[in-house]
């Protein structure tokens, strides 16, 4: 029953990830996503079998349920549509994360200031927070294709952004090393955030 919870928070946190970067995007003059029917938050239209369903259930049972990550089918968009050709591409980006923080800030504020909330209620706005905390920290890492990436890469001298861009390749290959490699380089920042927010 805790796997299913988890799956479903971490399901509707990744799509509301996804639907606001479409959004965005669509704000700032592209209409890929909402061609593609993606401005919608209707979890059939983000559905990704692997990254929704099976990844996040397996590393769920692989570490005992202490770790639960998982992603949405990422949407698309036409950076060359963008009004903001300079910064356009890390408006799209940072919209995910920021997302996922006002998620996380809802729930965390509503969990640390409304009394009297019986314990399987914390136990699910309490994974409400932690999950959506995961998904901040984790897809500002600066590792291609996350979206980290992708906001600094204005920033950075065209060289670097080149090179970026060539890594952008192999990036699922650093994403899964990172998950079960370096991911508790992230956990004490997570902790932190989410002490900070319920206030403990």
């Amino acid at each position: 029953m805790n796997m299913i919870f988890a799956l479903i928070i971490i399901l509707f946190s990744a799509i509301i990830h996804e639907y606001m970067h479409g959004w965005m995007a669509d704000r700032l003059g592209d209409p890929t996503a909402r061609d593609a029917g993606r401005l919608t938050l209707n979890p059939v239209a983000h559905i990704d079998i692997w990254g929704s369903i099976f990844m996040p259930a397996l590393i769920f049972i692989g570490t005992g349920g202490g770790l639960i990550f998982g992603y949405a089918k990422p949407v698309p968009f036409n950076p060359y549509n963008l009004k903001d050709q300079k910064y356009g591409v890390a408006k799209v980006a940072i919209a995910g994360p920021l997302a996922n923080l006002i998620t996380a800030l809802f729930f965390g504020l509503f969990l640390r200031f409304m009394p009297g909330l019986n314990i399987t209620m914390v136990s699910f706005l309490a994974a409400i927070v932690q999950i959506n905390l995961v998904l901040l920290i984790f897809n500002l890492l600066p590792i291609p294709p996350l979206d980290g990436s992708k906001v600094i890469m204005p920033f950075l001298p065209y060289d670097w952004q080149m090179n970026l861009l060539k890594w952008e390749q192999f990036g699922f290959v650093f994403v899964l090393l990172f998950v079960f490699f370096g991911f508790s380089l992230i956990i004490p920042i997570i902790n932190f955030l989410f002490g900070l927010i319920v206030g403990i």
